[in-house]
């Protein structure tokens, strides 16, 4: 794992940087600033509201903490003493990804395949694409649709009995689906029934990984949000909230991940409704106004957590930016890792969480 320095001037932000910091190393951003003067806060623009550039805002005292994903590279490290192997732990299984057709399926081959995983050649897709053949991490992949979906994946699972099924799919295609065959999985997606999906897998006695957020640093980030909202219940009562969330015109629903982090400042005291939250969609906005890459308009996740006191004296703000599936990639394999251990030690806890899987302290 990256190594960590900090980096002090009296009049610029406080950063946590990264020992490979002209590859701008990390798979989120987070910004954290509080400004504190004594006159009227001038709530920065919404132009652009992912950067702090501005001499207004340069004079002011601010405290910051950022780390910015700019590509698809692996975040894992490249140090042999701090990596996790697979074959030193002893867990060379097989993977099986379903919606391997789009680009999180292939980022999560390509992880699985660089952490030395075996990946079954079989994938579920829509039926229209059933029966094609897709290359990926030079390996070719075999289609199926949906009307064959059980008896393969029973066939599949007799002959690799210690397979690991990742899904970035719609929930609602497959809920019944893993835990009728009996095949352990990792579930990545948001929206679908979580309730149904929670008790199909208990009552099965299955076991799974499920969590609509599967980027490990950003999972990590909203762990400290609910710990802080536990430990200082009220902190910021009176304060008003902003939520800015930018994705993908593919994605319909809203950000999960903003719900859990907007549930965190309930609890600190701030009173904001899930609609007040304004989704971003359109390619042009997202350019113009929050500020994301052209080449990763069809792939990222950004998102502003603005906070002002009553007076206007007093904000905060919170960003975590993410270009690229690399990240949701490599925690779904370190997902997969952590459950075929669950598995094999015949845990008697059966339905697992990234917040879990981040506890074990073992990624890569």
């Amino acid at each position: 794992m990256s190594s960590f320095s900090i980096l002090k001037s009296p009049s610029k932000p406080l950063f946590f940087v990264s020992n490979q910091l002209e590859k701008q190393f990390s798979a989120s951003d987070l910004h954290v600033s509080q400004f504190i003067n004594g006159q009227q806060f001038h709530k920065p623009s919404i132009s652009k509201p992912f950067t702090s550039t501005s001499s207004s805002i340069n004079k002011k005292p601010i405290t910051a903490i950022t780390a910015t994903q700019k590509n698809d590279k692996p975040l894992s490290s490249s140090s042999s003493s701090m990596s996790l192997s697979v074959s030193e732990e002893n867990l060379a299984f097989p993977i099986m990804v379903n919606g391997c057709t789009g680009k999180m399926g292939k980022a999560i081959i390509e992880a699985g395949v660089s952490a030395g995983l075996q990946v079954v050649p079989v994938s579920f897709g829509s039926e229209s694409k059933s029966g094609q053949i897709v290359e990926v991490g030079g390996k070719e992949i075999h289609i199926y649709g949906p009307s064959r979906r059980e008896n393969i994946l029973t066939s599949l699972l007799k002959e690799n009995p210690n397979m690991i099924v990742i899904d970035f799919t719609v929930p609602a295609t497959v809920n019944e689906l893993y835990s009728k065959v009996g095949v352990p999985f990792v579930m990545g997606t948001t929206g679908g029934d979580r309730e149904m999906l929670y008790n199909t897998v208990e009552k099965s006695k299955g076991y799974a990984v499920i969590s609509p957020q599967m980027g490990k640093q950003v999972v990590a980030f909203i762990a400290a949000m609910d710990i802080m909202a536990e430990q200082f219940p009220g902190a910021f009562s009176g304060y008003s909230l902003e939520v800015i969330e930018s994705h993908q015109s593919s994605k319909l629903d809203p950000s999960g991940t903003a719900k859990d982090v907007i549930k965190c400042f309930q609890k600190l005291g701030i009173s904001y409704e899930l609609d007040q939250m304004q989704q971003v969609r359109d390619p042009e906005q997202q350019l113009e106004m929050v500020g994301v890459p052209e080449e990763h308009l069809q792939g990222h996740a950004f998102h502003v957590y603005h906070l002002t006191s009553p007076d206007k004296t007093v904000s905060f703000e919170f960003q975590h930016n993410v270009c690229g599936t690399s990240i949701y990639a490599e925690g779904a394999i370190d997902a997969a890792i952590f459950l075929a251990k669950k598995v094999q030690s015949k845990a008697d806890r059966h339905i697992y969480s990234m917040i879990d899987v981040l506890r074990e302290g073992n990624m890569r």
